[in-house]
């Protein structure tokens, strides 16, 4: 895990897609849309029921490996208002595990804004946007926002052509100002990091993709 600056505060990039705040022992995710295939199953598209069990595996793993004990989702955590409701039993209680062992807090975003219940079904905490320490936590970038910002809501990917090989990654895109978290999903897909729509997210700044590996972080310059 190597940390890097954002804004002032030291944060690391973890390679499932993830930040360690270490001085306030908190993880960040965003964008991990648990029940989508649920969701699609209902309108006739069959997908493996088990995404949401694999995502909130890997996070568990990460809160055991980090010993976090606060953590933030910053939006569209359920592909769907009611998909909370639609979860396993096993795989709820691996949540509830999670939520009752942490400070959760879950950032509403566009598809699960409608969710109530959420903390009633899922345990946690429920709130459109926070500012923690300095940094405001929403779940879409603001391109007229001039206070440092976390978000997600785009699932950046990195798209690379190596040795005539398409590479594809998660990234986290960062400006001095703002940084967008890549999807932590199991069953999600991405967007080119470099895309107009993130650009116009960013206020058209110059923007870096950082890349984390095991003992660097690698930074690729994105065009204004």
């Amino acid at each position: 895990m190597v940390p890097f600056s954002f804004a002032g505060t030291e944060l690391v990039a973890l390679s499932p897609g993830a930040l360690f705040w270490e001085r306030r022992r908190a993880l960040l995710f965003a964008d991990l849309h648990l029940e989508k295939a649920s969701f699609y199953a209902r309108g006739g598209q069959m997908l493996p029921p088990y995404d949401s069990d694999a995502t909130l595996r890997n996070l568990a793993d990460l809160v055991a490996r980090t010993g976090a004990a606060e953590i933030w989702c910053l939006g569209d955590s359920f592909h769907d208002a009611e998909g909370c409701e639609r979860l396993a039993d096993d795989t709820r209680d691996l949540l509830r595990g999670l939520t009752g062992a942490t400070r959760w807090t879950w950032i509403a975003g566009n598809h699960d804004i409608g969710a109530v219940r959420l903390a009633d079904h899922c345990g946690g905490r429920v709130l459109g946007e926070a500012e923690v320490d300095g940094l405001l936590l929403r779940h879409e970038a603001d391109a007229r926002e001039q206070r440092p910002e976390l978000s997600g809501h785009y699932h950046p990917k990195l798209r690379l052509t190596l040795k005539g090989r398409h590479v594809a990654r998660r990234c986290f895109v960062a400006t001095a100002t703002k940084l967008i978290l890549p999807a932590f999903g199991a069953l999600t897909g991405g967007m080119d990091a470099g895309d107009p729509v993130i650009r116009r997210a960013l206020g058209g700044r110059a923007a870096q993709a950082l890349v984390p590996l095991s003992d660097r972080l690698l930074r690729f310059p994105l065009a204004a």
